[in-house]
C-alpha cells in the first residue's frame, strides 16, 4: 500500500529523511540516516518539548509534555515526590515498570496514509521515539497498534531487528477506531468503540495501568527533536509553531512542510488543479472555500484564522465537474454508519442531518434544516464523533453555499456525484434496507423497531435512510425483516447471518 504513494516534501526533509534513497529503512539504513538513538532523562525530554510546544499530530493537538507528565505523576519514577497528588501518600503509587507506551498507528479515516508510510517505510524512528518516552517513564512496555498489513509486518522485523521487548496488535478498520479509548479497548481485548465515558488513558489505560498514548508521527517527532535538539528542531517552522508536519493529499500523497507553509504551495507541490473547496483536517475537519485557501496557512493560528483546522493533516481537495453537496451528503452517510451507536446523537442525530441532506439536494430541504440537525446533538455525545460529524457538514453549507442555492431552486445543480471523496473498499459484507414496494401495505412496524433507518412519510408508508446498517443495529434488522407483517423489508447487500441477506 505505502509503495502506491507519492512521498514529497517541502523545505527538506526530517521524518521523512532517506525516503529518496530507500523504500524501507531497516535498522542499519536508518541508523545511517538518523544516528544513534539517544534516550534523555523525564525532565530533558519535558524541557525539550515544552520549548517547541510538541503537540500531537493524531488531529486533537494536545501538548506531548502534558501527556507525559500525566503519565509520571501516576508511578514512582525518580523525582516524583516533588509533584505529589493532593491527598497521596508516599508509597501509593503504581511501579514505573507497570507503564505502557501506545504508538497509536489506527489510521481508520479513508483519506489519511502519513502514519502508514512512517510505519511502512520508516518504523526505527517511530520506534526510537516510543523508546526515547519508555525510558524516561522507566518502563520497556511498549505497544504499537496498526490496522494495515503492511505497517504491521514492517514494524515486526523492525522489532525483531531491535530485539526490543514490545509487541504489535492489530485493530479493526473502522472510522472511529483510532479515537484513543477505541485503541485502549482493542488492546484489552474489549469492543474496540470509545468507551462512553471519559477516562484519561494516563489514569488508566492499558490493562488499568497508566499509559502514554500518542500517534504514530508524534513519536516519530519525538525522535527528530532529541536527535536534532531544540534549537535545530525549531529552525523549520514558525516561532509560535516550529518543526514540520505530516500531510496526506487527496488520499494519495504525502508532504512533509514546515508549519507555516501557506496551503496552496502544498497544492502546487501535488499537482492540484483549482477546486470548488478544499478540505481540512479530514470528515471531521472543515471546508474552505476558493478565497480560504489562497490565504490559509499550515498552522493551528494560521487555519484558525480562515475557519480551518490542522487536524490530523488530511487535506482532500474536490475535483471540479463533482456536485459538492452530493458529494457532502455521502461522506456524512458513511460517517453515520461509522457510529458507535451509544447515545442519541449518534443513533438518531446523525441519521437526521443525512436526512437533512438528501431534502438539501433534491430541493425539498433548507439550509436551516441541516442547521438544527446537526445542532441537537452537539456537545451531548458519548464521544466527539457527533460533533466532528457536525462540524464536516455546517463548514460545507458555508462553503457551497452558491451550489446550494442551485439545488434549492432546480432541485438539483446540473452536476453528477462521482464519488471523488476516498471511501473504504467494499467488502461485499455491507447492507442497507430495502423495501419491496409490490408487498408492503404500510403498517409502520419497520419504523418503530428501526426508527435510525426508516421513517414514515405523511401517508404512513416507510422512507428508507440510503445508508449501510451500522455494525450495532444488525440484530435490529434481522428483527425488523423478520417481523415485517407484509414480508416487503428486505436486506440488499450482506449482513452476516441475515435470512434475507441477498435480495
Amino acid at each position: 500500500m505505502t509503495a502506491a504513494i507519492a512521498v514529497t516534501n517541502i523545505g527538506g526533509p526530517r521524518l521523512t529523511l532517506g525516503f529518496d534513497r530507500f523504500d524501507r529503512l531497516d535498522l542499519d539504513r536508518h541508523m545511517a540516516v538518523h544516528g544513534k538513538l539517544r534516550a534523555p532523562g523525564l525532565d530533558d525530554i519535558v524541557r525539550m518539548a515544552e520549548q517547541v510546544d510538541l503537540r500531537g499530530r493524531g488531529g486533537a493537538g494536545f501538548p506531548f509534555a502534558r501527556k507525559l507528565m500525566a503519565v509520571a505523576a501516576r508511578v514512582n519514577y525518580p523525582g516524583s515526590d516533588e509533584a505529589m497528588l493532593p491527598g497521596e501518600k508516599r508509597g501509593e503509587r503504581g511501579s514505573s515498570e507497570d507503564v505502557v507506551v501506545v504508538v497509536n498507528g489506527a489510521e481508520g479515516e479513508p483519506g489519511s496514509a502519513k502514519d502508514k508510510v512512517l510505519l511502512g517505510r520508516a518504523p526505527h524512528l517511530v520506534l526510537d521515539g516510543a523508546q526515547i518516552a519508555a525510558s524516561a517513564l522507566g518502563t520497556q512496555r511498549i505497544v504499537v497498534a496498526v490496522e494495515d498489513d503492511e505497517a504491521a509486518r514492517s514494524v515486526r522485523a523492525a522489532i525483531g531487528e531491535r530485539r526490543m521487548p514490545a509487541r504489535v496488535v492489530r485493530l479493526t478498520e473502522r472510522f472511529i477506531s483510532g479515537e484513543s479509548g477505541s485503541v485502549i479497548r482493542a488492546i484489552n481485548g474489549e469492543v474496540p468503540i470509545p468507551p462512553g465515558v471519559k477516562v484519561r488513558a494516563s489514569d488508566s489505560g492499558v490493562d488499568g495501568f497508566p499509559t502514554l498514548l500518542s500517534n504514530t508521527e508524534t513519536f516519530a517527532q519525538l525522535a527528530v527533536l532529541v536527535s536534532l535538539g531544540p534549537d535545530l528542531y525549531a529552525s523549520a517552522g514558525t516561532e509560535d509553531e516550529p518543526g514540520t508536519t505530516m500531510l496526506t493529499v487527496g488520499g494519495t500523497k504525502v508532504v512533509e512542510a514546515p508549519l507555516g507553509t501557506p496551503l496552496r504551495a502544498v497544492l502546487e507541490r501535488c499537482e492540484v488543479p483549482p477546486s470548488p473547496g478544499v478540505l481540512v483536517g479530514g470528515y471531521h475537519g472543515m471546508w474552505l472555500d476558493p478565497g480560504a485557501v489562497q490565504q490559509a496557512v499550515l498552522s493551528r493560528a494560521g487555519m484558525r484564522r480562515v475557519g480551518g483546522t490542522v487536524g490530523a493533516g488530511i487535506i482532500l481537495p474536490l475535483t471540479r465537474g463533482t456536485c459538492p453537496l452530493g458529494e457532502v451528503t455521502r461522506i456524512a452517510s458513511y460517517l453515520a454508519a461509522q457510529s458507535a451507536g451509544q447515545c442519541g446523537p449518534c443513533r438518531l442525530g446523525l441519521p437526521d442531518v443525512v436526512r437533512s441532506l438528501n431534502s438539501l439536494s433534491d430541493g425539498s430541504g433548507t439550509v436551516e434544516d441541516v442547521r438544527r440537525a446537526a445542532g441537537v446533538g452537539r456537545g451531548r455525545g458519548a464521544c466527539t464523533h457527533p460533533d466532528g460529524t457536525a462540524r464536516f457538514v455546517l463548514s460545507a453549507v458555508e462553503a457551497f453555499a452558491a451550489d446550494i442555492d442551485v439545488h434549492q431552486y432546480g432541485a438539483t445543480c446540473g452536476q453528477p456525484t462521482f464519488g471523488v471523496l476516498p471511501l473504504p473498499v467494499p467488502t461485499g459484507d455491507e447492507g442497507r434496507v430495502a423495501i419491496d414496494w409490490s408487498r408492503c401495505d404500510g403498517h409502520g412496524l419497520c419504523a418503530y423497531l428501526v426508527p435510525e433507518l426508516i421513517q414514515l412519510d405523511r401517508y404512513g408508508f416507510p422512507v428508507v435512510l440510503g445508508t449501510d446498517i451500522p455494525a450495532w443495529m444488525e440484530r435490529d434488522v434481522q428483527k425488523a425483516v423478520a417481523m415485517c407483517p407484509a414480508l416487503a423489508l428486505r436486506v440488499t447487500g450482506g449482513i452476516p447471518g441475515s435470512p434475507a441477506r441477498r435480495s
